[in-house]
């Protein structure tokens, strides 16, 4: 029975794709879906091994995972970043192609008008490599329920490599630390009586705004990312916030104030007590917090290189019979400039104040 369902499924798939790839080119659907079925049967050593080869998992599963991967950044604060996948080659991104912005001259009464070459020197990056770990799928399993299977392999590794992406992109938009052009701004509430960390309070969002503003940076397209940990202390302190909070969330925003667009994401940078970014992925010390961060979206970009599935078959591993599966994909996300958001971080008291007397 399992022989049967696993040869119908295969001739299933095959007759999709080779239909697919037909039209693309062309061809009548049908002599593709004939022909892909016929390739399978040459070369695949006839059902039910090697109807389904490696070759059409990794294509349709790879596929599947792209799509996942696309959805995941749906309504969230990496949607609607200026998108420069099409300039990626090789998974290399050169920032110059990225674009730099000219300064604008209002009223000008001088001329000539002065040039401003944009061709800076040209940095190539390499994207960011997100990789997973290896899944083991039995023979029996793949062949038996492979449609299911293979929707929980790529349900799986697809939030692993976002998570990592909205990790690696929230970090590279906080700045390192405190500057002229790059503030990082201390909370002012009340001190946290279990951790010793002063909370955010409204006021330091005003505070924020107040530093984006003497940058000139735009009013509208500005975003705000708050850490857990913020997100609970408005909702203890601000009824506004509190009320937008609790509304759907459609969008992916949980509020709008002050000009900015409010998002929460559980897993920001940490700085440390003297208000230093530390690395991804670092443990929290004593003091330490993560911080919420703001960003203008016009001066930021994102960019997706190649999403790969390794694959090895059950035939190569006899002592286990099982499948191996994993996927790399490339991403980066990274500002245009330094001058276009901010940070704020939460202090530490490690004791309370005793007042006198």
């Amino acid at each position: 029975m399992i022989r049967l369902l696993t040869m119908l499924i295969a001739v299933l798939v095959n007759c999709v794709m080779g239909s697919t790839f037909a039209a693309m080119v062309g061809i009548n659907p049908v002599v593709g879906a004939v022909g892909l079925n016929v390739v399978a049967v040459t070369l695949g050593n006839v059902f039910p091994a090697g109807s389904l080869r490696a070759g059409v998992y990794t294509e349709i599963w790879t596929g599947e995972l792209v799509k996942h991967l696309r959805r995941g950044l749906e309504a969230t604060w990496l949607d609607g970043i200026p998108d420069s996948s099409s300039i990626v080659n090789n998974d290399v991104i050169h920032l110059v192609e990225v674009g730099v912005d000219p300064d604008v001259l209002i009223n000008n009464t001088t001329y000539p008008i002065p040039l401003q070459a944009l061709d800076d020197a040209d940095i190539a990056i390499q994207l960011d490599k997100f990789q997973t770990k290896v899944t083991p799928v039995t023979d029996d399993e793949l062949y038996a329920i492979s449609y299911d299977k293979m929707a929980r392999v790529k349900e799986s590794h697809g939030n692993s490599i976002n998570d990592g992406k909205f990790q690696k992109a929230a970090h590279a938009l906080c700045a390192q630390q405190n500057s002229a052009t790059t503030p990082v701004l201390v909370t002012t509430g009340e001190r946290d009586a279990d951790t010793g960390r002063i909370k955010l309070r409204m006021q330091d969002i005003i505070n924020l705004k107040r530093a984006l503003d003497k940058l000139k940076v735009p009013a509208t397209g500005r975003r705000l990312v708050l850490c857990t940990d913020h997100v609970n202390d408005l909702l203890e302190t601000d009824q506004r916030f509190k009320e937008q909070y609790n509304i759907d969330r459609g969008n992916g925003t949980v509020g709008r104030q002050y000009g900015f667009d409010i998002y929460e994401f559980a897993n920001n940078p940490l700085y440390t007590t003297a208000g230093v970014k530390k690395a991804v992925g670092a443990s929290a010390s004593t003091g330490e917090f993560q911080c919420s961060f703001a960003f203008f979206v016009q001066r930021v970009f994102k960019a997706t290189g190649s999403t790969k599935m390794y694959y090895s078959e059950a035939s190569t591993d006899p002592e286990y019979q099982r499948n191996k599966i994993n996927f790399r994909h490339y991403f980066i996300c990274l500002p245009k400039k330094t001058d276009a958001g901010g940070v704020i971080r939460s202090g530490y008291q490690a004791s309370a104040v005793i007042p006198e007397g």
